[in-house]
């Protein structure tokens, strides 16, 4: 990946909907140049998809927590998915350092809906405990670049 693309890359995070025109304009390429490009970073996984950001509020979540998941032994990255993912109120997971094994980003409709979520999450036998921290409002989100 070299300079222009990582500004196409920068363009397409700001403006996900500009035109192939749009972006050579800044960039300096035509549009089918951009078009090439672009499609080259999704063949190679630099790209891995195009998406709206959509207000959680307009879904219906008002409420959202952040899971710490602390497992009884190792688990893998693998078999951490594959036991959250059925969860449609978990909308990320990372693994981390530290003392907790994962982190698990809960969105909800309100406040009992992440309680029988975060139960669902210690239904698993392998978790020995988990610790929420509940988002009292979002003050910055920006996107990748």
């Amino acid at each position: 990946m070299d300079e222009i693309d990582r500004r196409i890359l920068g363009h397409l995070l700001r403006q996900a909907r500009a035109s192939f025109q749009e972006i050579g304009a800044v960039v300096g390429l035509s549009a089918p140049a951009v078009k090439r490009r672009v499609d080259k970073l999704v063949a190679s996984g630099q790209i891995t998809g195009f998406t709206a950001m959509v207000n959680p509020t307009a879904l219906g979540w008002r409420t959202e927590a952040y899971v710490e998941v602390y497992y009884r032994d190792n688990i893998t990255p693998a078999e951490l998915r594959r036991s959250l993912e059925p969860i449609p109120q978990v909308v990320g997971v990372w693994t981390i350092a530290g003392e907790a094994d994962a982190l698990v980003h809960v969105m909800a409709t309100d406040m009992a809906e992440i309680e029988r979520t975060v139960e669902r999450i210690r239904e698993n036998s392998r978790v020995g405990r988990t610790r929420s921290n509940i988002v009292m409002s979002r003050i910055l989100e920006r996107p990748r670049t």
